[in-house]
């Protein structure tokens, strides 16, 4: 199968880094050098390039910005590739090109296949691309939440399942708990609401308002409150357009178009257009005759009685009366009606409500306890395999007699779910606490690694876990910082050797001060500075033959023309060669 392959990486003005490209094997890469030489900022620029924090400390004191760039081959149809195509990044010749800028200023910026991506994106594209671990990540596994974790993702599916599940119902418990424990604990507040409501309620239906009733009464009581002077201002204009019977001489406006339109009439045949005129002025009468008998009708259907004027203002201080409470309308006042009728109904329903909330919360802790049961089943099953293949890794890693184990335990609590008979607390991950326990010799009882592992024994441990987790759930690249801390002799050898092993499947990057590691890798890299302390792109060599020889030596004894030291160095990697 072919996998992704980290190339190389092009490294500029990120601490004492000038200018360097780091060209790594696509198998087991070891990076070397002096102390303070640079070689941790090859994981610092990996880790720039997965996404992690940019740090404008990093940058090189007197250059306005770091820049870190890499190469990666991947597979056609990887999920890698998919995710970046959809983000706009495109392919250079099989290769995923990947960028981050971090200005002086802590301006980040990241691109992916020429395309500008969130940096959130590198962080996605890492989970399937490297694994990062360094001495962080042994104080990581040193966690209780850590090493559940962990035997979480060897178990896989088995408890994937049942985790998901409980996860749900644990959700959907939370809500019920919190919905009920609301309803009971404000149970006063929620009475006086209802009582508020009724109140409003009942005073809304006593008055009983229709839907814009109150513009209607408004428009009413203006005219009742005006109805003397819209009589004779009707009357008066009755009589402009169709006369006044107590006036039978005076000319009124129907009249005289009256006469106009005789006057066409008797003339519009010997012309058109004086006939389309006497149309048109017929058409006047005529709406000057519907306008009169409107008028006629106004002034008479006038009512000017007082006693409904009265009963209309009355009726108006009513609906007044409700709209400062309850609305800026009667309209606004019918909607809090009707809402606040579906609030009481929600709140007489309380009672009913807790009890089918208490109901549900008894079902759901039975459910949450069984479901606690299937996953701690399964972490016990997947924690036999587990520790057994850890401590045949151990093995291999000079630590022949050392025992691995888990503790799987739940804290008993009055207040949880029922696990195997017993209530113990629970949380989002179920009800167990799983603890790594280590015997490092026969006779001695498992403690946990906090305790019972020193700094070399924890990094072989480390190594150990992850060795395991590539076997059930490979990564591309493992980058592995000081992973040898504390170790040496047998043991590095032995770590040197399983590395080496790791890397026939994955891409395999380790940073290291050990020679016994560095002689198994297929290619060794010397990270060195120059006289004015910086490292520049002849500071980041592939070492071969004479080179390779006398920085092993150098590792070895610190004395680079030592024959003792170059005899020994040879060895190592005569060694080395025999074991690959």
């Amino acid at each position: 199968m072919v996998c992704s392959v980290l190339e190389e990486m092009r490294i500029r003005s990120l601490g004492v880094i000038d200018d360097a490209v780091v060209e790594l094997s696509p198998g087991f890469t070891a990076v070397t050098g002096e102390t303070g030489a640079g070689k941790t900022m090859v994981v610092t620029s990996l880790g720039l390039l997965l996404g992690g924090r940019a740090d404008p400390a990093l940058v090189r004191i007197g250059a306005g910005k770091a820049v870190v760039e890499g190469r990666i081959t991947v597979p056609t149809g990887a999920p890698v590739v998919v995710r970046a195509e959809e983000a706009g990044a495109e392919l250079d010749d099989g290769a995923l090109l990947i960028s981050r800028t971090v200005s002086a200023e802590g301006r980040s910026r990241a691109h992916v296949g020429g395309r500008s991506v969130p940096v959130g994106l590198l962080a996605e594209l890492a989970d399937d691309l490297v694994a990062v671990h360094g001495q962080t990540d042994q104080q990581g596994l040193l966690k209780l939440s850590r090493q559940r974790q962990a035997l979480d993702r060897y178990a896989g599916d088995a408890v994937a399942g049942p985790l998901a599940k409980y996860a749900e119902a644990y959700r959907r418990l939370r809500a019920v708990s919190a919905e009920l424990e609301e309803i009971t604990t404000r149970a006063r507040e929620r009475a006086q609401e209802a009582d508020m409501l009724r109140y409003g309620l009942d005073e809304i239906a006593g008055v009983e308002p229709r839907a814009g009733e109150d513009v209607e009464l408004a428009e009413e009581a203006e005219r009742l409150g005006h109805a003397e002077a819209l009589s004779s201002a009707a009357t008066a204009a009755h009589a402009a357009l169709a006369g006044n019977p107590e006036d039978p001489e005076g000319i009124d406006a129907s009249t005289l178009v009256a006469g106009a339109h005789r006057a066409l009439e008797a003339v519009r045949s010997h012309d058109p257009e004086l006939a389309s005129l006497a149309d048109r002025i017929g058409e006047v009468g005529i709406l000057l005759g519907d306008v009169a008998g409107e008028l006629a009708g106004y002034a008479d259907d006038l009512d000017a009685d007082p006693l409904r004027l009265a009963a209309v203002e009355e009726r108006r201080a009513a609906l007044t009366a409700l709209t400062r409470k309850y609305g800026h309308d009667i309209n606004a006042v019918l909607t809090w009606a009707e809402q606040g009728a579906a609030r009481l109904t929600e709140l007489d329903g309380d009672d009913e409500r807790i009890e089918d909330l208490t109901a549900e919360r008894d079902a759901l802790r039975i459910e949450l306890g069984a479901l606690a049961q299937a996953l701690t089943d399964a972490r016990a099953e997947a924690a036999e395999r587990f520790a057994a293949a850890v401590t045949a890794e151990l093995a291999s890693l000079a630590m022949p007699h050392a025992r691995v184990s888990f503790d799987i335990r739940q804290t008993e609590d009055p207040d949880g779910v029922e696990v195997g008979g017993r209530t113990v607390a629970y949380g989002p991950s179920g009800a167990d606490e799983v603890e790594l326990l280590l015997a490092p010799h026969p006779g001695a009882p498992p403690r946990p690694i906090a305790k019972g592992a020193s700094g070399g024994e924890l990094s072989r441990v480390m190594l150990a876990v992850e060795v395991v987790f590539a076997g059930t759930d490979p990564v591309p690249t493992y980058l592995f910082d000081e992973v040898d801390a504390g170790v040496g002799g047998k043991a590095a050898v032995e770590i040197g050797r399983r590395l080496a092993k790791l890397a026939k499947s994955a891409q395999v990057v380790v940073v290291t001060h050990l020679p016994q590691v560095a002689a198994f890798a297929d290619r060794q890299l010397l990270v060195e500075k120059t006289n004015d302390g910086s490292v520049t792109r002849s500071g980041v060599k592939v070492l071969e033959g004479e080179e390779r020889v006398r920085e092993l030596s150098r590792m070895l004894a610190g004395q680079e023309d030592s024959e003792t030291a170059r005899a020994h160095a040879e060895e190592l990697l005569a060694t080395a060669r025999a074991d690959l």
